[in-house]
């Protein structure tokens, strides 16, 4: 059975409602450091839909420390977009591996990159965010972790 378990990285706005509850949940009870019953109630959900959930729901960040991701990106052939995405990897402290940037097709490149997630990093999902929200980037897309999940 444990062959057949498949792991999924999903945005935010994709999951039900539930699940980000009880990953709140689970923040709340390690940051606050207080009971499942008062944390659950604080947070609206029943005990046994967190009992349901709790192993199974985790922020991506805290499961890249020491790891690597690869990542592809669509984005516009304009002249120092792929700096802005280099300085943006920079910023958050983490280490490019690997880089390998396509010849431009009308006027579009893929860009992929390999980024070691460094114990000094900062959120790397937040990174990742920055990332696809420059402008000239059209798409990002994770294609591995080696996060030990």
């Amino acid at each position: 059975m444990a062959d057949n378990i498949k792991y999924y990285v999903v945005k935010q706005k994709a999951l039900p409602e539930v699940l980000l509850k009880v990953a709140e949940t689970n923040r709340i009870i390690e940051t606050e450091n207080i009971s499942v019953a008062d944390a659950t109630e604080k947070v609206g959900i029943s005990r046994s839909s967190y009992y349901k959930y709790k192993d199974d729901i985790f922020p991506f960040r805290e499961n890249v420390k020491g790891k690597t991701i690869t990542f592809v990106l669509s984005m516009d052939d304009e002249p120092g977009l792929l700096s802005l995405v280099l300085k943006k990897v920079a910023e958050f402290k983490a280490n490019i591996l690997t880089i390998h940037q396509t010849i431009p097709v009308n006027g579009i490149a893929s860009l992929t990159l390999s980024v070691d997630i460094l114990p000094t990093t900062g959120d790397s999902s937040e990174m990742i965010e920055q990332i696809e929200r420059l402008k000239g980037v059209r798409y990002l897309k994770i294609l591995s972790s080696d996060a030990s999940i």
